[in-house]
């Protein structure tokens, strides 16, 4: 995949690290120059473009990407925002129950833990293998049963779970299914409402290489109905012609009934939200199919050239449906050790649980892989 010159990495190095941090491309950079532009002259601000049509052209975008609806997408500042507003706004009580998993990644698990005080029954259940299937999960729900909640791709394994299964399973038993999609949104193809997904929630700093502190919320029907908003937000109720009147009456205000009313505060956010929009409509262009597959070659390639006899690569689960997220054991050195030689040659990836992290993404190409692969054989 042959994206030109849509990003600026430096060519000595090769980021292998999508997982943690998506580079921002430079339409999206020069859509942040753009901004800081308009706080430095400030009579841009004074039109509708930065507090109506920014965050409105990424809620649209996002819309797009996941085959939603512009109103079932609430603009947030994280995955842990989105899966706050669904916790905090199911109304759950004593005796409810959540299902999570025991070795998820722990801001799937602190929303719900945080109302066992209000006696809400948290289930943290311990998969046989890397991720819960819906056959674990069908031996613990029960009738008080309100949500399960789960990664899409699990961050300490790479393995994907199956949204169709755990999805249909919930709706059998009349439980939410809350997906953290951090990890997928981006890399994989999605569409929540055809995969039994009630809410899914996501980021834009890693697959759809937006700023950090930017993520999303998608509320399918039954979410929509269930999770209520604890919050009146003015600007997602209100516009500046509002304002402008004489008289304003402010008991006649109401929140809108779109998934907007879960928008994170601030949603002018325009130095982050202008670039958001940017770097996801890159991604919608370039076809999240067209990634999906780009990115499992190259993590193909990398399987087939990583050297057995340095590193034990981890089982990526079922073929029918992979990340493209690899986990590599060192086998002669030192994680630490592995780590610095890896800095030092130029390859950037994570560490996680005793292995290194490769995640590839589309801006990677063949070459890069073949060139990660000389250091990572000789470390």
């Amino acid at each position: 995949m042959d994206l030109g010159s849509a990003f600026r990495l430096p060519p000595e190095r090769v980021w292998l690290n999508a997982s943690h941090q998506g580079p921002l491309p430079q339409r999206a950079a020069e859509a942040v120059q753009a901004m800081v532009g308009w706080k430095q002259q400030p009579h841009h601000m004074s039109t509708p473009e930065p507090f109506v049509e920014i965050p409105g052209r990424l809620r649209s975008v996002l819309a797009e990407l996941l085959g939603a609806g512009t109103d079932e997408i609430a603009l947030a500042n994280s995955s842990s925002y989105g899966l706050h507003v669904v916790a905090n706004g199911l109304g759950l009580e004593a005796g409810d129950e959540v299902i999570v998993a025991a070795n998820d990644f722990p801001s799937d698990v602190l929303p719900w833990l945080r109302l066992k005080d209000h006696g809400v029954v948290v289930k943290q259940l311990q998969p046989e293998g890397e991720v819960l299937t819906a056959e674990e999960i069908a031996a613990e729900i029960s009738p008080a049963t309100r949500a399960v909640c789960l990664t899409w791709v699990h961050s300490f394994s790479g393995h994907v779970i199956d949204l169709d299964a755990v999805g249909e399973l919930c709706r059998r038993n009349g439980a939410l299914f809350v997906v953290n999609g951090a990890q997928g949104v981006g890399g994989i193809p999605v569409v929540p409402g055809s995969r039994s997904v009630d809410a899914l929630v996501g980021v834009g700093f890693k697959y759809l290489c937006g700023p950090y502190g930017t993520g999303l919320l998608w509320l399918g029907s039954r979410a929509m109905d269930q999770v209520s908003s604890d919050k009146l937000y003015w600007l997602s109720a209100l516009t500046a012609d509002d304002l402008a009147r004489e008289v304003l009456d402010l008991d006649q205000i109401e929140a809108p009934t779109s998934a907007a009313r879960h928008d994170v505060f601030g949603t002018a956010n325009f130095f982050n939200f202008a670039a958001f929009a940017a770097s996801a409509g890159l991604v919608l262009e370039t076809g999240v199919d067209r990634i999906y597959a780009h990115n499992l070659a190259l993590a193909e390639r990398l399987v087939d050239g990583i050297d057995p006899a340095r590193f034990e690569l981890q089982d990526r689960g079922p073929v029918e449906c992979q990340s493209s997220i690899l986990f590599a054991r060192p086998l002669r050195n030192s994680l630490e050790e592995v780590g610095a030689r890896l800095v030092a040659g130029g390859v950037d990836v994570a560490r996680r649980r005793g292995m290194i992290r490769l995640a590839p993404h589309f801006y990677n190409t063949a070459a890069d892989i073949d060139r990660a692969l000389e250091v990572i054989n000789r470390v």
